[in-house]
């Protein structure tokens, strides 16, 4: 049985450093982000079923979502959010599952912001790891990175998990309040950690 590591953090903790890191240490990165933006970029297996439930104005030029657009709808609407939802979580649950089956490295990595929320992911992983910092940092970081105003990205915080609850639901913290050469160590101790677990 494979060793496969949950990967999760709030929007802005630094996920992506840590895959990263956890990459270019050897081990298989399976990211349902990047899923996900397959599945809705231009041809994406997605894109077809979403023009037809929400309609044209929700497909850009290049034949892909229109994350904008759609952003603006499911956060403003809790009924819509469960409507893409439930179009695209099967399919991204689906390809990680291939993806997991068909790694390479001694461990893999399962890259899933929304995986303490989400009861079907807690049983395909052996361990759930967070990554975590202080909410301002948070802010600060997704605003740097996207441009998106102060009061936006503390909306979209505001709509995923508690901090406490993540930090709960932990098997293993990455405390991304530092630098990225502190996470990379964390990441390093963590590392030799699960290669002993994947050999055991």
């Amino acid at each position: 049985m494979r060793l496969v590591v949950g990967l999760t953090g709030g929007i802005g903790s630094g996920k992506s450093a840590a895959a990263d890191e956890f990459a270019r240490l050897g081990a298989t990165i399976v990211d349902t982000d990047a899923i996900s933006h397959e599945l809705t970029g231009p041809g994406g297996a997605a894109v077809a079923e979403i023009q037809r439930q929400f309609g044209r104005a929700f497909i850009d030029a290049s034949g892909a979502m229109d994350r904008k657009r759609m952003r603006d709808l499911v956060f403003s609407d809790a009924e819509e959010k469960h409507r893409l939802e439930a179009l695209l979580h099967p399919l991204i649950r689906a390809e990680s599952q291939r993806r997991i089956e068909q790694a390479a490295g001694p461990y893999v990595v399962h890259v899933v912001p929304l995986l303490v929320e989400s009861p079907g992911h807690r049983e395909r992983v052996a361990r759930v790891l967070v990554v975590d910092c202080p909410e301002a940092i948070q802010v600060a970081r997704v605003r740097q990175r996207s441009g998106l105003p102060e009061a936006e990205v503390r909306r979209i915080i505001a709509s995923q998990i508690q901090r406490e609850r993540r930090l709960a639901a932990a098997d293993d913290v990455i405390d991304n309040s530092g630098t990225i050469a502190a996470l990379q160590q964390q990441v390093r101790k963590l590392h030799e950690n699960y290669l002993a677990l994947a050999k055991a």
